[in-house]
């Protein structure tokens, strides 16, 4: 609408009609101020507003406005109440007359108004803070977040042991705890967002990001830290707390019961079952962040990866910066240079003479012709508006006449057959296949057993019973005997338990050599379904 909409009717109640029905067209009148040519004053004067709602004043005078904004950029207040009349006019303010400073009949005769937030200019300014936040929103990976997750998992661990657990401490705990989760899931995927843009940057001042990239590889290598120590406990703590139905249950169920209890009389009904589902959901989002099921890896398994990437990638853009600083050549200066020499040529001549210097790109040559021809378009050149039929003869080579092609066309080449090259690949397939299935065989333990009492493995059994052991030290924590690692296909799982008394020495005799180290009680299980293959 244009701005010089004054003396329309403004009304800020909902459309009439159920779903389907179009919006009307002045529905949306309150956000009109952000696209006109004042639009950082309409933006200023709503923030006077909104800022003495927070303070709890209502009505404010074009004085009051004025004294609220910037006083380094403070229009007049003639301007002041020219932006109030169109504001109001949009819908985002109401005026009422100003009857408070009356001391004459006269002045009942001159315009004074008093302006306070509708609810549709509340509105708009509730959304565009929101969007202003979201877009400058940049993330943290929350090392602490990790330590108090792991804080009220093991408070829940104690309040499911109990047989008549608080339902005030178990609801409170679970809030805690999905508040926790949920500021550290946004927070990390905010801040793998704004990494990859960093990562991105092309045009960055070369020590400012220099400068950045080692604090930001420092914080990532902590963060990696206390994920892979951290995240290793709160897997093993969801894992005895279990899924949605085991001993998790009734503590959701006393979280569900309270909340149900605080509907509204028109919701009582499906209260309780909606409340259950929406916690039995939270778990199952909580349980699927960091624990890994076969097929599926863990959230805080691909945020642990996605962080270890983002380090060498900050690498490259520091050589790509150094090697820009240095001098050397890259492809996107080489074009922008070549940009420049575009935009720098005097006629279109010289820029296609360009264009084919550099590209190579030249129109299709569908003849040759020999020295004499191209002496004579030389010495006579035919202009482009020349008719074919008038235009000087071309030799041609006689077979290109003849035939249509300069190329001597001669058999086909003949079918290769590669079904002994499929062959040899699928029996080297098998072979590799049973090996593995063998190796795997070959670790299942059983049940627990000593490291020094596995015997001697083959050197397909050591390879993978070195990344078995790998991965359970990776998350082993210090102040725990006991961890418990599952491989990344899901496939195997190893638990290390410390054996108590003086540390004794484990000795592994391979084909290669003697592997020794301290010695625990160990247990592999084969989590692959019977018959698999890996």
């Amino acid at each position: 609408m244009s701005e010089e909409g004054h003396g329309e009717t403004t009304t800020n109640e909902p459309p009439k009609g159920g779903t389907g029905q179009r919006p009307r067209p002045d529905r949306y009148r309150t956000l009109a101020h952000l696209s006109t040519e004042n639009a950082l004053l309409y933006r200023a004067v709503m923030g006077v507003f909104v800022r003495a709602k927070a303070e709890f004043s209502v009505h404010l005078r074009p004085e009051d406005v004025q004294a609220g904004l910037p006083e380094h950029d403070r229009p007049p207040v003639e301007s002041v109440t020219t932006a109030l009349d169109r504001l109001t006019d949009w819908g985002n303010l109401r005026a009422d007359p100003d009857t408070g400073r009356v001391t004459a009949v006269e002045d009942f005769y001159r315009r004074r108004h008093i302006y306070q937030l509708t609810h549709a200019g509340e509105a708009a300014e509730e959304a565009l803070t929101a969007y202003d936040e979201a877009l400058g929103r940049r993330g943290e990976l929350q090392a602490v977040a990790l330590a108090d997750i792991t804080t009220q998992l093991r408070a829940l661990l104690t309040l499911a042991g109990r047989r008549r657990p608080d339902p005030a401490a178990a609801h409170l705990t679970l809030l805690t705890l999905v508040d926790r989760f949920s500021g550290l899931a946004e927070n990390a995927r905010a801040f793998m967002n704004s990494l990859q843009r960093t990562v991105d940057l092309h045009d960055a001042e070369v020590e400012v990001f220099l400068a950045y990239k080692q604090r930001l590889i420092e914080y990532l290598e902590r963060f990696i830290e206390d994920l892979v120590t951290r995240g290793a406990e709160i897997a093993g703590l969801l894992e005895e707390l279990g899924a949605p139905d085991g001993h998790v249950a009734p503590l959701l169920r006393l979280a569900a019961e309270r909340e149900a209890a605080d509907a509204a009389p028109d919701q009582a009904a499906g209260a309780l079952e909606a409340a259950q589902e929406r916690w039995a959901g939270r778990w199952e989002g909580l349980r699927a962040w960091f624990v890994s099921v076969p097929g599926r890896s863990s959230q805080a398994k691909l945020l642990r990866s996605a962080a270890r990437q983002a380090v060498p990638q900050l690498l490259s853009v520091v050589r790509a910066l150094n090697d820009r600083r240095a001098g050397r050549s890259d492809r996107s200066a080489d074009f922008r240079e070549l940009a420049r020499w575009f935009a720098q040529a005097p006629e279109d001549d010289d820029r296609h003479r360009l264009w084919r210097a550099a590209f190579g790109l030249h129109s299709a040559r569908h003849l040759t012709i020999d020295q004499d021809s191209l002496d004579r378009q030389e010495a006579a050149p035919p202009t482009a508006g020349t008719p074919w039929h008038e235009a000087p003869g071309v030799t041609i080579s006689p077979q290109l006449r003849r035939t249509g092609s300069y190329e001597r066309r001669g058999r086909a080449r003949a079918v290769q057959d590669r079904g002994e090259a499929k062959a040899y690949l699928a029996e080297l397939a098998a072979k590799q296949a049973g090996q593995t299935a063998a190796a795997r065989a070959r670790l299942a333990t059983r049940g627990e057993v000593r490291l020094s009492d596995l015997g001697e493995l083959d050197p397909d059994a050591f390879r993978f019973f070195l990344q078995l052991l790998g991965d359970a030290l990776a998350a082993r924590h210090r102040d725990t005997d006991s961890v418990t690692a599952t491989t990344n296909d899901g496939t195997m799982q190893i638990r290390l338990t410390q054996l108590p008394g003086p540390p004794a020495t484990a000795e592994l005799r391979t084909p290669d050599g003697v592997f020794r180290g301290p010695d625990h009680l160990v247990e592999i299980t084969d989590l692959a379904p019977e018959g698999s293959t890996p």
